[in-house]
Parts: C-alpha cells; sequence; structure tokens
C-alpha cells in the first residue's frame, strides 16, 4: 500500500487524561483514519503487555508509581468503523530500569504527542484467528 503525508498534529496531553482514550478522541474529532504516532512524556501507574500466543490475549503488567516515557511509537487505523490507535511504550523508573510492550493504560503526568497523518487506502483492523486484530493486507 502506498500513502501520502496528510496534516501533522503535534500537542500536549492535559495532566490527568488517559493516553490512550485521548489519542483515540483526537483521532476521531480530527477525523484521522490513519496514522503514525510518537510522544514523550510521563506516565502514571501504567498498564503494558504482551501478547502471549498460547493463551490468545495479552498478559498485563500493571506498574505503580510515575514512569519515564523514554519511547512510544505507534499507528493509527480504523478498528469496529473508529479510529483505533495501537501504541508501544518504553518507560524508565527512577532507577533507570527498562519496561516495555504494548500499551494498554497509562494516566497523563506530561505528554507531548506528534501525529502524521497518512493519506490513501483505508487500514482496517479485523479479527484474526491468532486472537488479534490484524490489518487485512498483506505484501
Amino acid at each position: 500500500m502506498r500513502f501520502s503525508r496528510g496534516r501533522n498534529f503535534l500537542f500536549r496531553i492535559p495532566e490527568g487524561e488517559e493516553f490512550l482514550e485521548f489519542i483515540n478522541r483526537f483521532a476521531k474529532k480530527n477525523n484521522i483514519l490513519i496514522g503514525t504516532v510518537s510522544a514523550i512524556g510521563t506516565l502514571r501507574n501504567p498498564k503494558i503487555g504482551y501478547f502471549d500466543e498460547e493463551a490468545g490475549e495479552y498478559k498485563i503488567i500493571a506498574l505503580r508509581g510515575t514512569y519515564e516515557l523514554v519511547s512510544l511509537l505507534g499507528n493509527i487505523s480504523v478498528k469496529d468503523g473508529e479510529p483505533f490507535a495501537h501504541i508501544h511504550v518504553a518507560l524508565g523508573d527512577s532507577d533507570g530500569m527498562l519496561y516495555g510492550g504494548h500499551l494498554i493504560e497509562g494516566e497523563v503526568f506530561v505528554a507531548e504527542v506528534f501525529i502524521q497523518e497518512l493519506l490513501g487506502e483505508l487500514l482496517e483492523r479485523k479479527p484474526q484467528e491468532n486472537g488479534l486484530a490484524l490489518w487485512d493486507v498483506e505484501v
């Protein structure tokens, strides 16, 4: 699939907002159906996870406290007819230890976000036999 660049958005999420909920609302409000997301900042009490292939579900890791958002990368596509953000993070604690995985949730203390909208054929997430909702496109 080929995409062209659309609009660029650079903003700060207000303290106390849940990161993923805010991004999904922002994408819907601005009609962003395809895009990339990156951010830095700090999250409180984040939950991250990784997909357990055998169980067919995400294993959730609940972290307590405040964590530096060392890196956040993800994308926006469509799932169930709505914009859907799929985000991965690297989170650092006060000792410099890193935790990483799929962002399940996280309360924002500080979050500076960049979204690059992409224009082109719709990318839609659809349920697969493995339990994941993936793009219905292969190269």
